[in-house]
């Protein structure tokens, strides 16, 4: 009989999970119409491509990334697109002073705000950890405290509007792999404090959602860059990405597994058979030039 029920609850658990994460819901672009939205991150890849489905969504956008130049040619793309407004803010997120920035541009504009999409990350190299402690540090300062500065700026007018925070983290942020660390550290530190932040809000009866986006490996500039010589696998397309994330934000979901059945079977292995996923995972993976 223990054999059998620890057989049949994990079986029971993938059951029920791909039951309420397959469920059909009704999505519809008009969802996003005249919604007021900061998507950070937005010069390039995910975010992006983020950027031009709201655009043709017909939502209102403000944007903000590093560079000016490529920020700039997002948002000029999107107007021509047919955002119902348009607007960019460059800088680091590691800045102090950037999110309440971004929500006094987003007050003055438009007098409040419906979703803030949390997309940027930080450069990491891919590599064995070599004891970088500053590395993490300032990884960690990008990549996971500027999420919590601006989801506290923001969550004022998104109590007032009912709204949505969107999270962009990834499946290394559920299950550790070789050579990445200092993000993953980020990104688990992401699922934390955002499943924590859902409790307290629901608790309060506070109606704004939170979004996990679980995310595997993605086609965009920078991750191909980083990984394409030391993965086996091929990436997901970012457009694809994009728009499930959208759709997952707009509907008000838990969570948003991206590519939905290699993510499921990554979670699925982590909790019945997680040496097993350890072991696949490693051989996933060449060792990368530690010369280099």
């Amino acid at each position: 009989m223990g054999l059998l029920l620890k057989v049949c609850i994990p079986l029971l658990g993938a059951a029920l999970a791909f039951y309420f994460y397959s469920a059909s819901e009704d999505f519809n672009e008009e969802m996003l119409r005249g919604k007021r939205v900061i998507v950070t991150g937005a010069s390039s890849g995910i975010g992006e491509q983020m950027a031009y489905h709201l655009a043709r969504m017909e939502a209102h956008l403000l944007l903000t990334a590093r560079t000016e130049a490529r920020v700039q040619k997002v948002m000029e793309r999107c107007l021509e697109l047919g955002a119902a407004s348009a607007r960019y803010i460059s800088g680091s997120m590691d800045s102090p002073t950037l999110p309440e920035q971004l929500l006094r541009e987003a007050e003055n504009t438009w007098g409040g705000l419906d979703m803030l999409i949390l997309n940027h990350i930080g450069q990491s190299s891919v590599r064995f950890f070599d004891g970088d402690v500053e590395h993490v540090r300032q990884l960690m300062e990008i990549n996971f405290i500027s999420y919590v500065a601006m989801t506290t700026a923001a969550l004022p007018m998104l109590k007032e509007s009912e709204g949505s925070i969107v999270v962009v983290s990834s499946v290394a942020g559920r299950t550790g792999g070789p050579f990445i660390a200092p993000y993953s550290a980020t990104k688990f530190a992401l699922d934390g404090f955002f499943s924590s932040l859902r409790q307290e809000l629901i608790m309060d009866k506070v109606n704004v959602s939170i979004t996990l986006c679980i995310l595997g490996y993605i086609n965009t500039e920078s991750a191909v860059r980083a990984v394409s010589h030391i993965i086996r696998s091929a990436p997901a397309p970012k457009d694809e990405c994009a728009l499930e994330i959208i759709r997952g934000a707009a509907l008000r979901q838990r969570e948003v597994l991206y590519p939905p059945l290699s993510i499921r079977a990554t979670l699925l292995g982590r909790s019945i058979a997680p040496e097993l996923l350890d072991s696949i995972v490693r051989s996933n993976f060449h060792r990368p030039n530690t010369t280099a």
